[in-house]
């Protein structure tokens, strides 16, 4: 099959900064901009508009300087406008070669905003495109809210390409710039223009206010557009652009008669840091880029993997520099457990797997996250009270801790079936805890072991609400021994493993 060629132009140094809230410095665009063209392979990018600011033009110049030192310049584009020269010298000074000029695509913006005729804005567009040619800057012309037009006032659009093509101008951008256009609608309007100038080269610049932006690209190639503009993440705009993850997987699993240049196994490394830099956090459930797309949680799906991969689909993880997770949490199966100790290399008995799902079952139903770093600490803690056979239990406890005032607790216990209940202070709430306690045993006239080590962890890597595991080590009649507890409360942690203790002694 000979495959139809396709430009990707990425917008997101451009466009995409106009998110609310989102501003890259100079040198995080130059970074973007390697990124995107020497390890994504976009065939352009758009990284600024021209005469916005100081530092917009200290960008452009960077980037257009490293891009003309390894033969990329002709790939550097910039938002430029009709003002009379303007943009173009402004683009000048920056070294770029390569403008996307703004202009209108429908009569109402042509009337209401500029309040000019047509053959004015034509005659303004040709004297900039005429200084253009003199400065040796290839134009691209972008036709401003195109979508409406079509919709409203397509006599007025097919006059303005008819004058188009006349000039010196290489692509011919449409933008669905309110992002107002259906899939079907797409594809007839694009097939209007395509049929009606089989030899212009036309980009569509999708929007995703309807979230059919991924759908409207898609009728946008079948009517036989050349180019395509995204953005890293869907970073735009209101809504945002179509996202270039989705739309580079759509086109290598749906449409086979297309080709593309975006190497797909860096998508998901140029997401990550472009979310780093600008703050704007990827929801979760974002299709190839989110945390959680590669992630099965129910256990069933987990034990299906297990029998010819029945819950995979051609969107496999390693196509984009990941990996797929089993979560662990309440809807989690044995399945799922195998699967995560598979990766940690630990061997289970089906009896201590049995222990371990049931465990990690509880910790879900009190929303607690698991992850596959808990699993060690899960393990240990499960096993460890595997070794004694529980008669004491701490039944409750009121920690209290206020500005001024001694750390206080109130705890109950019971010891082979009677109540306890006593209140203490403390230099800290686990301190308060223990002399309440003591204050418990003193009365069965009964000494407890002296704490000699106190230690804390959280698996690498985890965040704030991860699990918690506290060791403590205890000296009773000069023999030592050591307990464990797991919560995500350092606190509770602590007192779960003075309760192995109570069991132990």
């Amino acid at each position: 099959m000979n495959k139809r060629k396709i430009e990707i132009m990425d917008t997101t140094l451009r466009d995409g900064e106009q998110t609310s809230g989102v501003s890259f410095t100079a040198a995080e665009k130059l970074t973007l901009a390697r990124l995107l063209l020497d390890e994504l392979q976009v065939d352009r990018i758009e990284i600024a508009s021209a005469r916005v600011s100081e530092g917009e033009f200290k960008s452009v110049q960077q980037i257009a300087e490293w891009a003309k030192s390894v033969g990329y310049l002709d790939r550097i584009e910039v938002l430029t406008f009709v003002d009379n020269g303007l943009s173009l010298k402004w683009m000048e000074k920056t070294g770029a070669k390569v403008q996307n000029l703004l202009t209108k695509g429908s009569l109402n913006h042509l009337k209401y905003q500029l309040k000019k005729t047509p053959q004015e804005h034509f005659t303004d567009i040709a004297n900039v495109l005429s200084l253009a040619e003199k400065q040796g800057i290839t134009t691209n012309v972008y036709l401003e809210d195109w979508s409406n037009g079509m919709r409203n006032s397509p006599e007025y659009v097919f006059q303005y390409l008819d004058f188009l093509v006349t000039q010196p101008v290489k692509r011919i951008l449409l933008p669905d710039t309110l992002g107002i256009l259906t899939h079907g609608e797409t594809y007839d309007f694009i097939s209007q223009i395509t049929t009606r100038y089989p030899n212009i080269h036309f980009d569509f610049h999708g929007h995703n206010d309807y979230d059919l932006s991924v759908a409207n690209v898609m009728e946008a190639l079948r009517a036989g557009c050349h180019g395509l503009h995204l953005t890293i993440n869907g970073m735009g705009e209101r809504a945002g652009n179509a996202p270039l993850a989705s739309v580079v997987a759509v086109i290598n699993d749906f449409m086979p008669e297309i080709d593309i240049n975006v190497e797909e196994s860096n998508l998901f490394k140029v997401s990550k840091l472009v979310s780093t830099f600008t703050g704007f956090g990827i929801p979760a459930n974002k299709p190839i880029v989110g945390d959680n797309v590669f992630t099965q949680t129910a256990g069933i799906h987990a034990d299906g993997d297990n029998k010819k991969n029945l819950y995979f689909n051609d969107l496999l993880p390693e196509r984009f520099g990941r990996k797929r997770r089993y979560a662990l949490g309440k809807t989690s199966g044995k399945a799922n457990i195998q699967k995560n100790l598979q990766e940690l290399g630990l061997t289970l008995t089906e009896e201590e797997i049995k222990k371990v799902t049931q465990r990690i079952i509880e910790l879900g139903d009190k929303k607690e996250k698991v992850t596959k770093e808990d699993l060690p600490y899960i393990i240990s803690d499960v096993l460890d009270t595997e070794s004694y056979q529980q008669k004491t239990f701490v039944k409750s406890y009121v920690l209290t801790h206020s500005k001024g005032l001694k750390p206080s607790t109130t705890v109950a216990v019971e010891i082979e079936g009677q109540s306890y209940e006593q209140n203490a202070q403390g230099d800290g709430q686990f301190d308060a805890f223990m002399n309440a306690l003591r204050k418990v045993y003193q009365s069965k006239k009964t000494e407890l072991p002296t704490l000699i080590d106190y230690a804390v962890r959280i698996p690498p890597g985890s965040n704030s609400d991860a699990l918690c595991e506290t060791i403590i080590t205890w000296r009773d009649k000069e023999n030592d021994f050591i307990t464990r507890g797991l919560d995500s409360d350092q606190t509770v942690s602590a007192i779960k493993a003075t309760e192995k203790m109570l069991n132990i002694i």
